[in-house]
């Protein structure tokens, strides 16, 4: 029987990292999923590489309205956690539940329907990749409702303190997508070779198994989630409650994904390998993301925990903690995609072509870690005030500015291609500085942020 930690006590660091850990590892086995795809799929072609990042841009978009109800659920749950109101923390947990499968329901239908306008939006001039990416999509809109409670469920384990729980079972998820993806994608004796169709038949199964290891460890959980009924009537308090906190994370996210189709656009007049070099670029570069996301999620509940309960200095200590623990990992991301990019692109795609474009990508990308790591610790310590906005304002302005800027280096300034990994860059250092500046302000208005009522009741 698990039951939610408190983080308002003792060791600060111990705390962090000890929360901050498992959901590095979570965070990596989710990663690790598009990963072990790209490797297999890059073993076909880089045109089935090129399809599956084409329809990944939906999956993209689906994490956004995910964000939701998982960031509801975390921060919800985190501060009515740290009040000690057992009754808000069950209403957050009921209501980001119900909200998460409905949202599920309809983003299915909206892709099943409007399949073949989605992908024809990228015009990426290729009959056999525009199948391919609409194939992907048709099978993987089938297990969205299992894509969409995994998350949540751990965001409300994650806001509880209990952040081992959906390692263990993401970590069991990851092995089956590992078993089943050579197979499925090339085939093994009797069962032939899927393709893109088998990557996405092995990522539904991992999540469907995923969503059933959650469901039979929630039957245990006497306190987390007792008496919790998931088909009474949505509270609209709660709903608003838990909209006002996640839609800025979901607005933020839904943004950087239609920011980065654009991207995308723009990439596609060098043709459809870059794109696959852009993919699996940002799959390799998300290792260092991942990382400090994880210490995010950690520094969101922890600050939820102890914003909750008043306890004002953890909440400064907390962050600067941190804010050291993510610097060292952005410091050796950018040494690692610098110094080692030529060997680490080559385990995707062995194309000379796109090991040539993946090292550039990796080189241009690697320089902005450090401030995409604080950016992204900043942005944590903001949602664990439950002030989400803040993050979503810089996030959304400075990729937003990715477009013009793109273009600009790419044409004006003659640096083609490279202008626009540069534009990436760029934005993210400039992301980094100014979130973390802003919220090194805000620091200064605690205790006097006013506390939300749900920690009251």
């Amino acid at each position: 029987m698990t039951k939610s930690t408190k983080l308002t006590e003792g060791n600060i660091t111990k705390s962090i990292i000890k929360l901050a850990i498992p959901i590095m590892g979570t965070s990596f086995i989710q990663m690790a999923y598009n990963m072990i795809d790209m490797i297999w799929i890059g073993r076909v072609s880089s045109d089935a590489v090129a399809a599956i990042g084409t329809a990944g841009f939906f999956t993209w978009f689906g994490m956004s309205l995910i964000l939701i109800p998982k960031t509801g659920a975390e921060i919800g749950v985190a501060q009515s956690t740290g009040s000690d109101n057992h009754n808000a923390t069950k209403l957050f947990i009921k209501n980001t539940i119900q909200i998460d499968i409905i949202l599920a329901i309809l983003y299915g239908l909206f892709i099943f329907i409007f399949r073949n306008q989605l992908i024809g939006f990228f015009k990426l001039g290729n009959d056999a990749v525009n199948k391919m990416a609409i194939d992907y999509l048709l099978i993987i809109i089938i297990g969205f409702p299992f894509y969409f409670i995994s998350p949540v469920l751990t965001g409300i384990f994650n806001g509880s303190g209990d952040s081992k729980t959906p390692f263990r079972i993401n970590t069991l998820g990851l092995v089956i997508n590992i078993i089943l993806d050579p197979i499925l994608i090339l085939g093994f004796g009797p069962i032939p070779a899927l393709g893109v169709k088998g990557a996405a038949i092995a990522t539904i199964l991992a999540q469907f198994f995923v969503s059933l290891c959650f469901f039979i460890t929630i039957k245990s959980q006497l306190i987390l989630f007792f008496n919790i009924h998931i088909f009474e009537k949505l509270d609209i308090d709660y709903i608003k409650k838990i909209f006002k906190l996640g839609f800025p994370s979901s607005i933020q996210n839904g943004a950087f994904a239609f920011f980065a189709m654009l991207i995308a656009r723009l990439i596609a007049d060098w043709g459809t390998l870059p794109i696959a070099v852009q993919k699996v670029g940002s799959q390799i570069e998300a290792i260092s993301w991942m990382s400090a996301s994880g210490f995010a999620t950690a520094v969101c509940a922890f600050i939820g925990q102890n914003y909750g309960g008043k306890k004002w200095d953890r909440i400064r200590k907390g962050y600067f903690i941190s804010l050291g623990l993510v610097s060292i990992i952005g410091i050796g991301a950018t040494f690692i995609l610098i110094v080692f990019s030529k060997p680490i692109f080559s385990i995707f795609i062995p194309e000379k072509e796109a090991i040539s474009y993946g090292v550039v990508y990796l080189k241009i990308l690697g320089i902005s870690q450090l401030f995409m790591c604080v950016e992204i610790i900043s942005a944590g310590a903001f949602n664990g005030l439950g002030k989400t906005l803040p993050p979503a304002i810089i996030g959304i302005l400075l990729t937003g500015s990715r477009i013009p800027l793109s273009l600009i280096l790419a044409y004006k300034f003659n640096l083609g291609l490279n202008g626009i990994w540069w534009s990436i860059s760029i934005t993210s250092i400039f992301k980094g500085i100014i979130l973390t500046s802003w919220f090194l302000i805000k620091l200064r208005s605690i205790p006097k942020i006013p506390i939300e009522p749900y920690t009251k009741l």
